[in-house]
Protein backbone atom coordinates (compact mmCIF):
# COMPACT_ATOMS: atom_id res chain seq x y z
CA UNK A 1 0.00 0.00 0.00
CA UNK A 2 1.34 3.42 -0.84
CA UNK A 3 1.49 5.94 1.96
CA UNK A 4 -1.91 7.62 1.88
CA UNK A 5 -1.22 9.83 4.86
CA UNK A 6 -1.36 12.99 2.79
CA UNK A 7 -3.90 12.19 0.09
CA UNK A 8 -6.86 10.49 1.74
CA UNK A 9 -10.02 12.41 2.59
CA UNK A 10 -10.77 13.49 6.17
CA UNK A 11 -13.10 11.06 7.97
CA UNK A 12 -16.03 13.46 7.85
CA UNK A 13 -15.59 13.97 4.08
CA UNK A 14 -15.65 10.31 2.99
CA UNK A 15 -18.58 9.43 0.68
CA UNK A 16 -19.64 6.75 3.18
CA UNK A 17 -18.62 8.72 6.27
CA UNK A 18 -20.83 6.69 8.64
CA UNK A 19 -19.29 3.36 7.59
CA UNK A 20 -16.11 1.74 8.88
CA UNK A 21 -14.53 -1.55 7.80
CA UNK A 22 -12.46 -3.44 10.36
CA UNK A 23 -10.21 -6.33 9.38
CA UNK A 24 -8.55 -9.19 11.21
CA UNK A 25 -4.88 -9.69 10.25
CA UNK A 26 -3.72 -13.33 9.83
CA UNK A 27 -5.96 -15.28 7.51
CA UNK A 28 -7.87 -12.14 6.48
CA UNK A 29 -5.50 -9.42 5.25
CA UNK A 30 -2.54 -11.76 4.80
CA UNK A 31 -1.60 -15.42 5.23
CA UNK A 32 -0.45 -16.56 8.68
CA UNK A 33 2.75 -14.68 9.65
CA UNK A 34 3.26 -13.55 6.05
CA UNK A 35 2.96 -10.17 4.35
CA UNK A 36 -0.08 -8.65 2.69
CA UNK A 37 -0.10 -8.69 -1.11
CA UNK A 38 0.16 -5.62 -3.30
CA UNK A 39 -3.38 -6.36 -4.50
CA UNK A 40 -4.61 -6.15 -0.90
CA UNK A 41 -2.71 -2.90 -0.35
CA UNK A 42 -4.23 -1.35 -3.46
CA UNK A 43 -7.75 -2.45 -2.54
CA UNK A 44 -7.50 -1.00 0.97
CA UNK A 45 -6.25 2.27 -0.47
CA UNK A 46 -9.32 2.45 -2.72
CA UNK A 47 -11.66 1.48 0.11
CA UNK A 48 -10.16 4.21 2.30
CA UNK A 49 -11.35 6.79 -0.21
CA UNK A 50 -14.94 5.64 0.40
CA UNK A 51 -15.10 4.95 4.12
CA UNK A 52 -12.96 4.60 7.23
CA UNK A 53 -10.78 1.50 7.52
CA UNK A 54 -9.03 -0.16 10.41
CA UNK A 55 -7.53 -3.43 11.53
CA UNK A 56 -7.91 -5.25 14.83
CA UNK A 57 -5.41 -7.89 15.90
CA UNK A 58 -4.43 -9.63 19.10
CA UNK A 59 -0.76 -9.18 18.25
CA UNK A 60 1.55 -6.24 19.01
CA UNK A 61 2.12 -3.29 16.69
CA UNK A 62 5.57 -4.53 15.63
CA UNK A 63 3.94 -7.63 14.12
CA UNK A 64 1.53 -5.56 12.05
CA UNK A 65 4.37 -3.29 10.94
CA UNK A 66 6.16 -6.35 9.53
CA UNK A 67 3.12 -7.80 7.78
CA UNK A 68 1.21 -4.73 6.58
CA UNK A 69 3.82 -2.10 5.84
CA UNK A 70 7.49 -1.40 5.12
CA UNK A 71 10.35 -0.23 7.35
CA UNK A 72 10.05 3.29 5.92
CA UNK A 73 6.24 3.54 6.17
CA UNK A 74 4.60 3.31 9.61
CA UNK A 75 1.57 1.03 9.50
CA UNK A 76 -0.37 3.55 11.59
CA UNK A 77 -0.39 5.91 8.58
CA UNK A 78 -2.00 3.31 6.30
CA UNK A 79 -5.22 2.87 8.26
CA UNK A 80 -7.54 5.38 9.91
CA UNK A 81 -7.76 3.20 13.01
CA UNK A 82 -5.16 0.69 14.19
CA UNK A 83 -6.06 -1.69 17.00
CA UNK A 84 -3.11 -3.84 18.06
CA UNK A 85 -3.80 -6.13 21.01
CA UNK A 86 -7.56 -5.91 20.37
CA UNK A 87 -7.52 -2.15 20.86
CA UNK A 88 -5.93 -2.05 24.30
CA UNK A 89 -3.25 -0.27 22.29
CA UNK A 90 -4.94 2.00 19.72
CA UNK A 91 -4.17 4.66 17.13
CA UNK A 92 -6.45 7.10 15.34
CA UNK A 93 -5.06 8.83 12.24
CA UNK A 94 -1.56 7.97 13.40
CA UNK A 95 -2.03 9.35 16.93
CA UNK A 96 -2.09 7.10 20.03
CA UNK A 97 -5.32 6.78 22.00
CA UNK A 98 -5.44 6.17 25.79
CA UNK A 99 -4.90 2.54 26.80
CA UNK A 100 -4.16 0.18 29.68
CA UNK A 101 -2.27 -3.09 30.22
CA UNK A 102 -2.83 -6.73 31.14
CA UNK A 103 -0.50 -6.30 34.15
CA UNK A 104 -2.54 -3.40 35.52
CA UNK A 105 -5.67 -5.53 35.29
CA UNK A 106 -4.34 -8.85 36.62
CA UNK A 107 -1.40 -7.87 38.82
CA UNK A 108 2.28 -8.83 38.66
CA UNK A 109 2.10 -11.75 41.10
CA UNK A 110 -0.84 -13.43 39.40
CA UNK A 111 0.73 -12.91 36.00
CA UNK A 112 3.91 -14.61 37.22
CA UNK A 113 1.90 -17.57 38.56
CA UNK A 114 0.19 -17.90 35.18
CA UNK A 115 3.46 -17.87 33.24
CA UNK A 116 5.14 -20.35 35.58
CA UNK A 117 2.22 -22.76 35.24
CA UNK A 118 2.16 -22.43 31.43
CA UNK A 119 5.88 -23.14 31.10
CA UNK A 120 5.64 -26.21 33.33
CA UNK A 121 2.64 -27.48 31.35
CA UNK A 122 4.41 -27.04 28.00
CA UNK A 123 7.58 -28.67 29.36
CA UNK A 124 5.55 -31.83 30.04
CA UNK A 125 3.78 -31.83 26.65
CA UNK A 126 4.75 -34.67 24.35
CA UNK A 127 4.34 -33.06 20.94
CA UNK A 128 6.43 -33.66 17.79
CA UNK A 129 8.50 -30.45 17.91
CA UNK A 130 9.11 -27.43 20.12
CA UNK A 131 10.94 -24.30 19.07
CA UNK A 132 10.92 -21.21 21.29
CA UNK A 133 9.03 -18.22 22.68
CA UNK A 134 6.21 -20.21 24.25
CA UNK A 135 4.83 -17.19 26.14
CA UNK A 136 4.70 -13.69 24.69
CA UNK A 137 3.63 -10.88 26.98
CA UNK A 138 1.58 -8.15 25.33
CA UNK A 139 -0.15 -5.11 26.78
CA UNK A 140 -3.61 -6.53 26.19
CA UNK A 141 -3.08 -10.27 26.46
CA UNK A 142 -0.68 -13.14 26.87
CA UNK A 143 -0.01 -15.19 23.76
CA UNK A 144 0.69 -18.87 24.44
CA UNK A 145 2.08 -21.29 21.86
CA UNK A 146 2.74 -24.96 22.72
CA UNK A 147 5.11 -25.30 19.74
CA UNK A 148 6.63 -21.84 20.18
CA UNK A 149 6.53 -18.68 18.08
CA UNK A 150 9.94 -19.60 16.69
CA UNK A 151 8.45 -22.25 14.41
CA UNK A 152 8.67 -21.68 10.67
CA UNK A 153 5.68 -21.83 8.30
CA UNK A 154 6.08 -25.52 7.44
CA UNK A 155 6.38 -26.46 11.12
CA UNK A 156 3.30 -24.39 11.96
CA UNK A 157 1.28 -26.18 9.29
CA UNK A 158 2.42 -29.56 10.64
CA UNK A 159 1.46 -28.61 14.19
CA UNK A 160 -1.90 -27.29 13.01
CA UNK A 161 -2.73 -30.68 11.46
CA UNK A 162 -1.49 -32.42 14.61
CA UNK A 163 -3.56 -30.10 16.81
CA UNK A 164 -6.72 -30.77 14.80
CA UNK A 165 -6.36 -34.46 15.64
CA UNK A 166 -5.08 -34.27 19.22
CA UNK A 167 -6.65 -31.02 20.46
CA UNK A 168 -3.46 -29.85 22.21
CA UNK A 169 -4.52 -26.21 22.48
CA UNK A 170 -8.09 -27.04 23.43
CA UNK A 171 -6.95 -29.31 26.28
CA UNK A 172 -4.49 -26.69 27.51
CA UNK A 173 -7.18 -24.01 27.55
CA UNK A 174 -9.49 -26.29 29.53
CA UNK A 175 -6.68 -26.92 32.04
CA UNK A 176 -6.04 -23.18 32.36
CA UNK A 177 -9.73 -22.50 32.95
CA UNK A 178 -9.71 -24.99 35.84
CA UNK A 179 -6.42 -23.79 37.32
CA UNK A 180 -7.05 -20.04 37.09
CA UNK A 181 -10.81 -19.77 37.39
CA UNK A 182 -10.36 -16.87 39.84
CA UNK A 183 -8.48 -14.60 37.41
CA UNK A 184 -11.42 -13.65 35.22
CA UNK A 185 -9.65 -14.60 32.01
CA UNK A 186 -10.94 -15.68 28.61
CA UNK A 187 -9.05 -17.69 26.01
CA UNK A 188 -9.26 -17.57 22.22
CA UNK A 189 -7.41 -19.49 19.55
CA UNK A 190 -5.79 -17.42 16.83
CA UNK A 191 -3.62 -18.54 13.95
CA UNK A 192 -2.44 -22.12 13.64
CA UNK A 193 -0.24 -22.65 16.69
CA UNK A 194 -1.26 -20.37 19.55
CA UNK A 195 -4.00 -18.89 21.68
CA UNK A 196 -4.48 -15.71 23.71
CA UNK A 197 -5.35 -15.26 27.38
CA UNK A 198 -6.98 -11.92 28.25
CA UNK A 199 -9.30 -10.36 30.86
CA UNK A 200 -13.03 -10.83 30.26
CA UNK A 201 -14.22 -8.11 27.89
CA UNK A 202 -10.77 -7.65 26.35
CA UNK A 203 -11.55 -9.67 23.23
CA UNK A 204 -11.74 -7.92 19.85
CA UNK A 205 -14.95 -6.12 20.84
CA UNK A 206 -12.69 -3.94 23.03
CA UNK A 207 -11.84 -1.90 19.94
CA UNK A 208 -15.47 -0.81 19.52
CA UNK A 209 -15.19 1.61 22.44
CA UNK A 210 -12.70 3.59 20.33
CA UNK A 211 -14.94 3.39 17.26
CA UNK A 212 -17.98 4.59 19.18
CA UNK A 213 -15.98 7.45 20.74
CA UNK A 214 -15.46 8.93 17.28
CA UNK A 215 -18.87 10.61 17.45
CA UNK A 216 -17.72 12.68 20.42
CA UNK A 217 -14.29 13.33 18.86
CA UNK A 218 -15.33 14.46 15.38
CA UNK A 219 -19.10 14.15 15.13
CA UNK A 220 -18.86 11.06 12.89
CA UNK A 221 -21.14 8.27 14.12
CA UNK A 222 -20.37 4.86 12.62
CA UNK A 223 -23.80 3.37 11.98
CA UNK A 224 -22.32 0.56 9.86
CA UNK A 225 -19.39 -1.33 11.30
CA UNK A 226 -18.26 -4.12 8.97
CA UNK A 227 -15.88 -6.74 10.35
CA UNK A 228 -14.01 -9.27 8.22
CA UNK A 229 -12.43 -12.28 9.95
CA UNK A 230 -11.67 -15.97 9.52
CA UNK A 231 -11.70 -17.36 13.09
CA UNK A 232 -15.42 -16.76 13.67
CA UNK A 233 -16.21 -20.07 15.39
CA UNK A 234 -16.80 -20.12 19.15
CA UNK A 235 -13.38 -20.13 20.78
CA UNK A 236 -11.80 -18.38 17.79
CA UNK A 237 -10.40 -14.90 18.35
CA UNK A 238 -12.78 -13.29 15.81
CA UNK A 239 -15.93 -14.82 17.29
CA UNK A 240 -17.05 -12.08 19.70
CA UNK A 241 -16.56 -9.20 17.27
CA UNK A 242 -18.17 -11.16 14.43
CA UNK A 243 -21.21 -11.93 16.60
CA UNK A 244 -21.51 -8.51 18.26
CA UNK A 245 -24.86 -6.84 17.52
CA UNK A 246 -23.05 -3.61 16.66
CA UNK A 247 -21.16 -5.16 13.73
CA UNK A 248 -22.00 -6.63 10.35
CA UNK A 249 -19.87 -9.76 10.30
CA UNK A 250 -18.26 -11.25 7.20
CA UNK A 251 -16.52 -14.62 7.40
CA UNK A 252 -13.63 -14.99 4.98
CA UNK A 253 -11.57 -17.92 3.80
CA UNK A 254 -8.21 -16.24 3.30
CA UNK A 255 -6.98 -12.93 1.87
CA UNK A 256 -8.19 -13.66 -1.68
CA UNK A 257 -11.71 -14.16 -0.36
CA UNK A 258 -11.44 -10.89 1.59
CA UNK A 259 -10.53 -9.09 -1.63
CA UNK A 260 -13.44 -10.68 -3.48
CA UNK A 261 -16.00 -9.80 -0.80
CA UNK A 262 -14.81 -6.21 -0.38
CA UNK A 263 -14.88 -5.64 -4.15
CA UNK A 264 -18.45 -6.98 -4.35
CA UNK A 265 -19.74 -5.09 -1.30
CA UNK A 266 -18.25 -1.71 -2.16
CA UNK A 267 -18.10 -1.82 -5.95
CA UNK A 268 -14.31 -1.62 -6.16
Amino acid sequence: MTDTKNNHLPLEARPMKNTICLFDLDGTLCPEKQVASQEMHSLLGLLRQKCAIGYVSGGPLAKQQQQLSTPSTPVITLFDFCFPENGVTAFRMGTPLPGTTFIEQVGEMRYKELVNWVLRYIADLDIPIKRGTFVEFRKGNVNISPIGQGANYVEMEEFYRYDEIHGTRKKMIEALERQFSNLGLRYAMGGKTCFDAFPVGWDKTYCLRHVEAEEERSGVAYDEIHFFGDKIYEGGNDFELYMDQRTIGHVVNGPEDTIRQVRELFGL
